[in-house]
């Protein structure tokens, strides 16, 4: 870690072995970010080789949903934090391996794959329940004096500028008027979108569907971010996110604190 500096980087791989097949290795030496945060990597901790539990300069740190080949999220970290925790203490979430903190000086970070509510109705309200869920344990921790960031693939674009099709995609899930009012709801009590306070243009993309061309047409939805508690915003010093890098549905997108 830069003496300064600290660089975090967000990735949902669309499952962590079929990543590593695709490079990922050579990105993290290539990037060598000080902590990288995945989603969806789809594997227990036992079903991945050495090379992924154990690279060199990191430790690692997983949790996975009790169903194989299915959500999963991972931090790799060289600063140590003072704890790591998997899970948010609700079985019905928790089961599905979708969250993961650490627990540095300056902050806590959260890295969560949020549900998607494609499947119907029940799943809008599973992942809605998820939203409110966590957004109380995070006003506990703001409560004892803590500054968050929360990273990860929120399954929700925000603003009619984060997707390429909004009127279309209104009906459907991650653009519902109710999965976008959550994000108002935080927005309003102090959770910055770190990307907008850096960039403001159209066609800002972290997700594109795998079909009909949609990357290379830049068809793309903005789904994974970074939230970051207003008073940890002073440390922010970028935001950003790299469509050229390849190897998932995703790209990684980043944030760096002074």
């Amino acid at each position: 870690m830069n003496a300064n500096t600290m660089r975090i980087l967000c990735w949902n791989v669309n499952g962590i072995r079929a990543a590593q097949r695709k490079g990922f290795l050579d990105f993290l030496k290539r990037e060598a970010p000080d902590v990288l945060c995945l989603q969806e990597t789809k594997a227990m901790p036992d079903q991945l080789d050495a090379e992924l539990r154990e690279v060199e300069g990191y430790n690692s740190h997983f949790a996975s949903a009790e169903k194989k080949g299915y959500s999963g999220v991972a931090i790799y970290t060289r600063p140590k934090p003072e704890r790591v925790t998997a899970g948010c203490g609700a079985a019905r979430f928790d089961c599905e391996g979708r969250v993961i903190s650490a627990d540095y000086e300056d902050f806590i970070l959260y890295n969560i794959y949020f549900p998607n509510g494609g499947r119907g109705p029940e799943r809008v309200r599973y992942k809605l329940d998820f939203y409110d869920h966590l957004l109380e344990e995070w006003q506990e921790r703001r409560s004892d004096g803590r500054e968050l960031i929360i990273c990860g693939d929120y399954n929700t674009a925000h603003k009619e500028i984060d997707v390429a099709r909004p009127v279309e995609w209104s009906k459907q899930s991650g653009f519902l008027p109710e999965e976008r009012a959550w994000l108002d709801k935080i927005t309003d009590m102090g959770y910055i979108d770190a990307f907008r306070v850096y960039n403001q243009a159209p066609e800002q993309y972290t997700y594109w569907d795998n079909f009909r061309n949609s990357r290379e047409r830049n068809i793309g939805w903005r789904i994974d971010m970074f939230m970051v508690t207003e008073g940890l915003m002073p440390k922010v010093r970028n935001a950003a996110i790299y469509p050229d890098i390849l190897g998932s549905d995703h790209c990684p997108i980043e944030l760096v604190l002074a």
